[in-house]
């Protein structure tokens, strides 16, 4: 296996402190992916959103292992095998050796799901970043999960193109900030964990309050909507919200959430301040839109 030069220059460029070479491997082949999702038209049909989407197109300071997609409009023919199939071809060009598998949506969710899968070892030395080997198992790969949403809520969405430059310069579409927030939202108040507490959506969510995003409420209340998690007739507005929000911090062990966060950033320190009372005066600071 040999990699593209254009790979080779996106590895000697990416020069942020502590970044194992693992991370920009997975953070190059998240690229990659898109580059070949956005050749075959994919963002015809589909915007870019969650945490991976704030890292590449906002420089969120956290990794992200998956890309996450929500269809314009719903579709539940929506055949993703083809889309698939151009992104490997890409990926194959710019010399990654990967296995691909999708796994078809439930009735339940609508979500369609695809995996990347790529021997660790094997890129490693490919690269040949020897310091890094040791230690890695040889059957260690790198994984990286695509999910599609197939029934989005039924609520206009305004959708922005958005440039991405590596490995070569091409455009995604994705939801504005005002309605990532939302997502992001929905995730952190109504995702079924059982016992295992999501940190990164309350990393993201203390993201968007230092940047004073709005909220945009109505599409928060049709994703709970559509979820189950409210009902048509119930009032939604933002004391509503805020009474859920800091129900749900009450509830949340926080000392799991900043375990489930910590591999993915590099300064430890930012959650020292975690802890219950810090999320209610950060929820006090959310603002709205509609």
């Amino acid at each position: 296996m040999t990699f593209h030069p254009v790979v080779k220059k996106m590895l000697e460029a990416h020069n942020e402190p502590n970044i194992s070479a693992v991370d920009k491997i997975r953070e190059i082949l998240q690229q990659t992916a898109l580059l070949g999702l956005a050749r075959h038209h994919f963002f015809e049909h589909a915007v870019f959103y969650g945490g991976t989407a704030l890292r590449i197109l906002y420089g969120l300071d956290r990794y992200s292992e998956d890309l996450d997609f929500s269809l314009i409009n719903p579709n539940n023919e929506f055949d993703f095998s083809p889309f698939i199939d151009g992104m490997h071809k890409e990926l194959k060009a710019l010399g990654f050796d990967l296995l691909v598998s999708v796994k078809n949506k439930t009735i339940e969710t609508g979500i369609i799901s695809a995996f990347l899968k790529a021997n660790t070892l094997s890129l490693l030395l490919t690269i040949k970043d020897k310091a890094s080997v040791k230690g890695i198992n040889p059957e260690q790969k790198i994984q990286i999960k695509l999910e599609i949403d197939t029934d989005p809520p039924a609520v206009h969405l305004p959708y922005e193109s958005k440039l991405i430059l590596n490995p070569l310069p091409f455009y995604v579409n994705t939801y504005s900030m005002s309605d990532l927030f939302a997502g992001k939202m929905h995730a952190a108040l109504c995702r079924g964990w059982k016992n295992r507490v999501k940190g990164r959506d309350w990393y993201d969510v203390i993201w968007y309050v230092q940047r004073n995003t709005p909220l945009n409420l109505e599409h928060l209340k049709a994703r709970m909507i559509q979820t189950h998690h409210l009902d048509i007739k119930d009032k939604f507005g933002k004391e509503e919200l805020l009474q859920r929000l800091h129900k749900k911090i009450d509830e949340i062990d926080w000392h799991l959430a900043k375990n489930d966060v910590s591999p993915f950033i590099s300064d430890k320190t930012r959650l020292e301040i975690w802890n219950g009372n810090f999320f209610h005066d950060l929820a006090n600071q959310i603002k709205v839109k509609g």
